[in-house]
C-alpha cells in the first residue's frame, strides 16, 4: 500500500525522536494514503517552517497487518472512542504517551475537530454529542507509527518537490 508524508524537505531516516507529543496519536511519524492531502501539508509545512514542499511516497508491506505489532483501527468516520483519543493526547495535561501502539489508522483532526473539542472542554457539547457532528464530515486518513518495529514496514520510494 502507497502511504505519503508531505513535509519541507527530504527525510533520509525516520528519526521518532523528532516527532512532536501533543498530535492526534501522539509522537511518532505520519502518513496518509491521500496523495492530495501529502502535498497539502507539505505546502503548509514550508510556508510554516521554509524549505521546499517535499511528497515522500512509502510502500507499507501489509504483513505489518498480520504481524505481532500492536495496531489500532479507528472507523473511518468520528467516534466518541477515536474524539476521547484525540483529546487525551493533544492535551498538555498528559506528560506521558496515553497508549502502547506500534501503528494507529484513523481520521485526521482538522479544524473542524478542534471546535468540536473546544466545545466540549467549554462544556457545549458532549464527547457523543461532539462525534456525532462530526459524523457527516469527510475527515482524511492518517496512518500513525510510533515505534522502531513498525518502521520497518515501511520503505522510501520516492521523493518529489510539489
Amino acid at each position: 500500500m502507497k502511504l505519503y508524508h508531505g513535509t519541507n524537505q527530504d527525510i533520509e531516516t525516520i528519526d521518532l525522536s523528532r516527532g512532536l507529543r501533543y498530535k492526534d496519536f501522539g509522537k511518532g511519524f505520519y502518513l496518509t494514503p491521500d496523495k492530495t492531502t501529502a502535498i497539502r501539508m507539505a505546502q503548509k509545512k514550508s510556508r510554516l517552517f521554509g524549505g521546499i514542499p517535499t511528497l515522500i511516497t512509502y510502500e507499507m508491506d501489509e504483513a505489518a497487518m498480520h504481524s505481532d505489532l500492536k495496531i489500532k483501527i479507528f472507523p473511518a468516520k468520528a467516534s466518541v472512542e477515536w474524539f476521547l483519543f484525540i483529546d487525551a493526547n493533544r492535551s498538555r495535561e498528559n506528560k506521558d504517551a496515553i497508549h502502547d501502539y506500534d501503528i494507529i489508522i484513523g481520521p485526521i483532526a482538522d479544524d473542524g475537530v478542534v471546535l468540536q473539542l473546544t466545545n466540549y472542554h467549554e462544556g457545549i457539547y458532549t464527547p457523543e454529542q461532539a462525534a456525532q457532528m462530526l459524523q457527516d464530515k469527510y475527515l482524511d486518513q492518517q496512518y500513525f507509527f510510533g515505534t522502531e518495529r513498525s518502521l520497518r514496514f515501511l520503505r522510501k520510494v520516492n521523493v518529489k518537490t510539489v
